[in-house]
């Protein structure tokens, strides 16, 4: 698998959320964890972002599995890391994040063309029941619409 070639996704974060903003941001890593996440071993089910009273951004339950050749350095597969942002970023998200309604969701986790893990947030507001059905309901009809395009 190609660095390229990794692009893990949050699947559920589209169906549960209403995007409003995304940022890209960088990670803090440990040695093991870039080689496990350059080998595709990483998740972001049940992961959510936070920021903490003194401006920093983390990255909480994310999911990189260890390394299979790690040794005793090897990481924690579930531990808080922190996300890379800038100042106006980091501001924004603190004030956006603390209305009622809204959070911040981690969408993908890839590899940049320098080599380096980056991971996409999205400032989210939690859609309700009927917001999920319409959502069903849209991608069946363009399911449908790709189907007939295709006969």
């Amino acid at each position: 698998m190609k660095q390229k070639d990794i692009n893990i996704k949050n699947r559920r974060a589209t169906f549960d959320y209403a995007i409003v903003e995304t940022f890209t941001a960088g990670l803090v890593l440990t040695g093991t964890e870039i080689k496990s996440i350059r080998t595709g071993h990483a998740s972001l089910v049940d992961t959510f972002c936070y920021v903490t009273d003194r401006g920093e951004v983390w990255v909480k339950n994310m999911n990189i599995a260890q390394y299979f050749y790690g040794t005793y350095n090897n990481h924690e597969a579930r531990r808080d890391r922190k996300l890379l942002l800038n100042k106006k970023e980091i501001a924004r998200l603190m004030k956006n994040g603390k209305d009622a309604g809204f959070t911040i969701v981690p969408l993908r986790l890839f590899i940049n063309d320098r080599g380096y893990a980056k991971l996409v947030i999205g400032l989210a507001r939690g859609k309700k029941e009927y917001d999920k059905r319409q959502s069903i309901k849209e991608r069946e009809d363009k399911r449908s619409l790709a189907r007939a395009m295709q006969k």
